[in-house]
């Protein structure tokens, strides 16, 4: 049984790690989008059918705007299962949305430290630093984000926008 499961976690890695690959020569908005859909529905699953019912709980609950009640899970989850990385972007965003910004980046750099390749997190990473003003560490989790997806809608002028901050004189750290 255990063997199963490992089998089962190598095979999702292995198809992550092929998405991944098409989504960083990926052009296409269309493209870009379905490889993305592919990445998330792989994030979403924790491997335990109740985790990822709790999961969609908490997702309800942040709909709901109860973020409260989605933190809670979320953390409840962690507790769990704390190398679950798309919990710690859930609660990262549950952070946010109650204007929560140190939390949220900490648990960003919870999200990054188990998925380095989490587009979800690097970009919302790199707007909760522009909302702050750090604009030259905004513009650097931007160029992580293109390494992962060069094409990705609205990146470019996102980069583009930071530059002009940082040449008019923002503030560089």
């Amino acid at each position: 049984m255990a063997h199963c499961s490992l089998l089962t976690v190598n095979c999702s890695l292995k198809m992550l790690d092929d998405l991944f690959a098409q989504l960083r020569t990926a052009t296409a908005p269309a493209e870009i989008e379905a490889l993305q859909s592919g990445i998330w529905q792989a994030w979403l699953s924790s491997g335990d059918a109740a985790l990822d019912k709790e999961l969609e709980a908490g997702m309800r609950a942040m709909q709901a705007e109860d973020h409260t009640l989605a933190i809670a899970l979320f953390t409840h989850i962690l507790q769990i299962n704390p190398d679950f990385a798309e919990a710690w972007n859930k609660r990262a965003t549950a952070h946010y949305l109650r204007g929560e910004y140190k939390a949220s980046l900490e648990d960003i750099a919870e999200t990054l430290h188990r998925e380095p390749r989490h587009f979800g997190a690097l970009w919302g990473k790199a707007g909760i630093l522009r909302q702050l003003g750090d604009y030259r560490r905004a513009l650097r989790t931007l160029d992580q984000l293109a390494a992962l997806c060069a094409h990705l809608p609205g990146l470019h002028e996102q980069q583009l926008a930071l530059r002009e901050l940082l040449e008019d004189g923002g503030p560089l750290e």
